[in-house]
């Protein structure tokens, strides 16, 4: 790919980017199981995520045309998501990225450990300062 194909609006990078945070994939999952989704309900679905980062994530693919939100006008109020055919369109995508995941799974966590060795073994050794007297100004002599 040239310099020149990503001028201006790079699908690339702009597209993909929304997928490469924690939760979006995550959320659009969650929501490929049902045919629409409270609020609440996808909520408990991921419990991890907090409410503000679940209604940003919903806001971003909403925006991005993944998810359909309906507002009820009720009280209290009701709103219901679900996948758009474009949100659905990925589906098979992010099935066989979760499919490469879990048969990879093993040999991730493996290089990670095996970094982490190497990483300890080249890490200089910290050098705490040595205890001095204490110099506070709160304290009685």
């Amino acid at each position: 790919m040239t310099k020149k194909s990503c001028d201006g609006f790079c699908p690339i990078r702009h597209i993909l980017d929304r997928f490469g945070d924690k939760w979006s994939m995550l959320v659009l999952w969650t929501l490929r199981e049902r045919t629409t989704v409270r609020f609440g309900e996808l909520g408990r679905a991921i419990p991890d995520i907090s409410p503000k980062m679940l209604a940003a994530t919903l806001r971003t693919l909403e925006t991005d045309g993944y998810v359909a939100r309906r507002a009820y006008p009720e009280v209290p109020p009701r709103v219901e998501y679900r996948l758009t055919p474009l949100g659905e369109t990925l589906m098979p995508h992010i099935a066989g990225l979760i499919e490469w995941a879990e048969r990879h799974r093993a040999a991730v966590a493996a290089a990670r450990a095996d970094d982490d060795r190497r990483t300890e073994r080249t890490a200089p050794a910290t050098r705490t300062a040595p205890a001095g007297p204490d110099t506070r100004s709160d304290r009685n002599p």
